[in-house]
């Protein structure tokens, strides 16, 4: 191999973490000691990702490294790990706090909310999460902190941001914790079809990238029955057309079948959570191409954690009637071959745990290499994003984790990232 002139050489323990090493335009090569191909399941032994600035140029073997120009590099050393492509999450709510559910987040202002969010973000990005969709916030807070993400003013993941939730007036998108006399509700309440679409407009104004609404009630808003419709099918095809006129994907909060049905047949991209859905159903999204995104950990979070939370205890009892039925429906629809996408509800749990359902989807239908695909190349497929996130290649975004051990045999190693790239630039590269 020609020797190559080192600018820098950035050993496992030089990164502070949660800081970037700056990427600019400068060259830098991994030595991938076991590269996984996610669309293959094949893991590759000792190639070389030469990365220009944000983005991979070339992935190559020792023998094509002889014909290497020498050139001013960076060069990491990740020999004696597994790398991957970054990770990403199609659920998760970063300007929310675990430990803040029920009546107290009444005690949470907007710029709280923002705050929040900046802490969220990083340890989002530390667990190896280079691409979240954030699908509700309050005051289009994540609009905001994808702006600061971008402008490098804090550490995060690229955001895909959903700004507030569409939903009808009492259901699971409305703010009902306080009396009449307070005239509460939340700011992406809307009812009609004309109504809905003025929201969704609205969204799009002020920076959504995409729509989430409200389709079924839910575990954690009160007063909602967790199957009931929510929106009628001509409420939800406005919302659907009218995202789809403005270029955005439309993901639907659902728990129950006839929400779910209508939901599909309105035209929706992604069904989240998904917990009571039948075999029809399923034939549905297999027939339209649908994404299911069902958050299988988090009912364990809500059962052991949520009285303490906060979570009202007519929550947690809806969330018992939900979590194995989902995690059944699950396993049915993995067996019936439908697009799954990987989506958590982190918020609900603690942020930065976002690794933990791989092994529950793992324990309840897939392969390890299923569960990882979800996570990369099927969410930028949902996304929208498949030429630039979710596997390792050229010109797709310098966006790389790497861990010790091998995630096809133990997917839960992917709980521990020790090595985190966004586009280019180093956030973590300890190895404890």
């Amino acid at each position: 191999m020609r020797k190559i002139a080192l600018a820098g050489f950035i050993s496992l323990s030089s990164v502070t973490a949660g800081y970037a090493q700056d990427a600019s335009d400068k060259t830098t090569i991994i030595h991938a000691g076991q590269m996984l191909d996610v669309e293959s399941g094949k893991l590759l032994q000792d190639r070389f990702i030469i990365i220009d600035g944000d983005t991979i140029r070339n992935v190559l073997t020792l023998n094509d490294m002889e014909d290497m120009e020498e050139e001013d590099i960076d060069f990491i050393d990740l020999s004696n790990m597994y790398v991957l492509p970054g990770l990403t999450d199609a659920h998760v709510h970063l300007t929310s706090d675990a430990n803040v559910h029920g009546y107290k987040r009444l005690t949470r202002s907007t710029p709280r909310a923002a705050i929040t969010g900046v802490r969220n973000a990083k340890r989002t990005l530390m667990a190896g999460f280079t691409t979240v969709r954030n699908v509700g916030a309050p005051g289009f807070t994540d609009v905001d902190l994808m702006e600061a993400i971008e402008d490098g003013d804090v550490p995060g993941p690229t955001i895909i941001p959903a700004g507030r939730s569409i939903g009808i007036t009492g259901g699971h998108c409305d703010n009902n914790l306080l009396p009449f006399e307070n005239r509460r509700k939340a700011g992406g309440v809307a009812d009609g079809p004309w109504a809905v679409r003025a929201k969704v407009r609205e969204n799009k104004k002020f920076g959504a990238k995409v729509i989430k609404f409200c389709g079924t009630g839910g575990v954690l808003s009160k007063g909602t029955k967790v199957g009931a419709q929510q929106f009628a099918f001509e409420e939800m095809k406005a919302i659907v057309d009218e995202a789809h006129l403005l270029g955005m994907k439309v993901a639907v909060h659902a728990h129950g079948q006839e929400g779910i049905n209508t939901a599909i047949e309105a035209g929706v991209d992604s069904v989240e959570h998904s917990s009571f859905i039948s075999d029809a159903g399923i034939r549905a999204v297999k027939a339209n191409g649908t994404y299911l995104s069902m958050d299988v950990y988090v009912s364990d979070y809500i059962l052991s954690e949520g009285e303490a939370a906060g979570i009202l205890e007519e929550s947690l009892a809806k969330e018992r009637t939900v979590g194995k039925i989902q995690r059944e429906r699950f396993q049915a629809a993995v067996k019936a071959g439908a697009k799954m996408a990987y989506g958590t509800d982190a918020g609900v749990y603690p942020h930065g745990d976002n690794g933990r359902q791989l092994a529950y989807m793992v324990k309840w239908g897939m392969s390890p290499l299923q569960a990882i695909q979800t996570a990369t190349i099927n969410n930028a497929k949902l996304f929208g994003l498949e030429s630039q996130i979710g596997s390792l290649k050229s010109g797709k975004m310098a966006d790389i984790i790497a861990v010790e051990n091998n995630p096809l045999s133990d997917v839960s190693e992917l709980e521990h990232v020790d090595f985190v790239m966004k586009g280019g630039a180093v956030f973590k590269s300890k190895v404890e």
